[in-house]
């Protein structure tokens, strides 16, 4: 049996410590293979990516890993829940021995466990130290923060975990295995240097929102990114095929919105507690993604929770869409391979476990109307992102762009 090292990333770029956590979790499992699953197009922030999905394929496979499978849209741009829910599912179709490697703020896999358990038992004491917390009208995140912390009750070990967004997510990929009974195996290696959405740099190393943010002040990453990646950013940006941030949209969000009904936005994805009279409102009224964002927000819902509901009102993805999300198991949509990773595919039944090279022929052929729909929300999601490049904006980029060989 195959021993494959699973990996969960938006590589957004991949940077030079993405490359770190890749050789550090090569070194610690001693895997036959090495996957990534990657979020495409539009990430789980609520964001556009800054370049596209096959280029983000292109520099993982350049920097070591055999096979690239696309995180479906449905699944990278939901909640960390539905996020790592997904991301595991498909890691699981892979192999019988799966290890996923994450990285983290804390490096300790038993912490981030416990909190996991707390999540999955969901006990009365803690089901009620929530329920408190959100009366007093704080957004979910922080609610869950301030209930776990008290219930387990150790300042001195718990009490910054939860302020690292690797460790949160990193909760929740070890609940989701425990929840769902998989065989994957959950491990996790410590960030360096930079934390997590920082703008601070330090010995070559730069988040990827640092590396963004230097990007749209027109400032050099070289030194923060491994060459090959470099190179192929560098290529993106000189034909005008890097997308900034979702602002780059906000002419085609405020149209979709405002062309809808105060009913079809309250279908819209994570739209709760009467949140669409709010939209609708917001929306007639502006002319700016920041002008919406700022009169939508309340103390309930943070920004990248309203960036993300954007995000769904522009890709028209519905309640019942992640609904069904969370019944399904998700195609693997390959978007690249090296050699190994072209023999991990042979090992692998590929018609039982709807692993796609050619979205056309999966169109054409399969009988899943819940597979066909969600593909067709990857499918649209490429053709808006396009529209976001400076020229060439081409569209049904799924149908007429190769995978990536190496």
């Amino acid at each position: 049996m195959s021993k494959v090292l699973g990996i969960i990333a938006e590589y957004n770029p991949f940077h030079n410590g993405h490359l770190y956590h890749l050789e550090e979790a090569k070194k610690k499992v001693d895997p036959d293979y090495t996957v990534c699953v990657i979020s495409g197009n539009f990430v789980q922030r609520g964001d556009s990516s800054l370049i596209d999905k096959w280029s983000k394929a292109e520099m993982a496979l350049a920097c070591g890993v055999d096979l690239v499978i696309e995180i479906p849209t449905v699944y990278a741009i939901s909640s960390a829940e539905n996020f790592a829910r997904g991301s595991i599912k498909l890691l699981e179709s892979l192999s019988d021995d799966v290890t996923l490697c994450f990285g983290s703020e804390t490096g300790e896999i038993d912490v981030l466990q416990q909190f996991a358990e707390v999540l999955c038992e969901n006990p009365p004491e803690y089901v009620s130290l929530l329920s408190h917390e959100l009366e007093r009208g704080i957004s979910y995140p922080k609610a869950r923060e301030n209930a776990l912390l008290m219930y387990l009750n150790d300042i001195r070990k718990f009490a910054n975990v939860l302020s690292g967004s690797n460790n949160i997510l990193g909760i929740e990929y070890l609940r989701a295995i425990k929840e769902m009974n998989s065989k994957v195996v959950g491990t996790t290696i410590k960030r360096i240097s930079v934390a997590d959405n920082s703008l601070e740099t330090a010995n070559g190393y730069a988040s990827a929102t640092g590396i963004r943010h230097m990007l749209k002040n027109e400032e050099s990453v070289k030194e923060f990114l491994p060459e090959v990646s470099y190179n192929i950013l560098h290529e993106q940006l000189k034909y005008g095929k890097i997308v900034t941030d979702l602002s780059v949209f906000e002419k085609e969000l405020l149209y979709a919105l405002r062309r809808m009904s105060v009913e079809e936005i309250a279908e819209i994805a994570d739209v709760t507690e009467g949140l669409e009279n709010r939209i609708k409102e917001a929306c007639n009224s502006c002319n700016t993604l920041e002008e919406l964002m700022s009169l939508i927000k309340t103390k309930r819902y943070t920004q990248t929770r309203i960036q993300r509901v954007l995000l769904y009102s522009l890709l028209n993805i519905t309640k019942k869409d992640i609904e069904e999300s969370y019944k399904v198991k998700p195609y693997l949509r390959v978007l690249g391979f090296n050699t190994a990773g072209k023999r991990l595919l042979s090992e692998m039944n590929l018609s039982k476990k709807n692993v796609i090279t050619s979205v056309k022929r999966f169109m054409d052929t399969n009988k899943n109307k819940q597979l066909k729909n969600m593909l067709e929300k990857d499918i649209l999601a490429s053709n808006i992102y396009t529209l976001g490049y400076g020229y060439d904006s081409k569209a049904n980029l799924d149908y007429t762009q190769k995978m990536i060989v190496v």
